[in-house]
């Protein structure tokens, strides 16, 4: 629905436009990944980066836990789109892409306590072995 406001800007030609991250402009800063970062685990509430299934994922990337971040859905929308790295979209849709590879799985709990949810994540992991390394850089 128009606005008599936006009737007028229209009519006098000026371009309105929508921000993409209107968050930042309300006093939140941009989240900066340290250097070694290489696997985003994304999840609400974040899983413990030290969590043996956790480990035993980044193990099987060829990653060490040092290599892992956590972060929320609303800082995900926060990191630069010149960041590099894989994302692991625990129990969410991914809505970013870091010029590597993304992977959805069910929460860490769920994910955990279901055999074939796990048999699916190490049958993928396997299959994408050379993307997941070759994007690693």
């Amino acid at each position: 629905m128009t606005t008599r406001r936006d009737w007028h800007l229209q009519q006098l030609g000026i371009t309105q436009w929508t921000l993409r991250r209107p968050a930042v402009l309300q006093g939140e800063v941009a989240v900066k990944l340290p250097d070694p970062i290489r696997l985003l685990l994304v999840a609400d509430p974040l899983p413990p980066v030290d969590h043996p299934l956790v480990v035993d994922v980044a193990r099987s990337m060829a990653l060490t836990p040092a290599q892992l971040y956590g972060v929320t859905p609303e800082q995900v929308m926060m990191i630069s789109d010149s960041v590099r790295c894989h994302c692991w979209w625990l129990g969410l849709e991914a809505t970013r892409d870091f010029a590597g590879i993304s992977f959805r799985t069910p929460p860490l709990a769920a994910l955990s306590q279901d055999a074939g949810a796990k048999r699916a994540l190490w049958h993928w992991i396997s299959d994408n072995e050379h993307r997941i390394t070759a994007a690693a850089g």
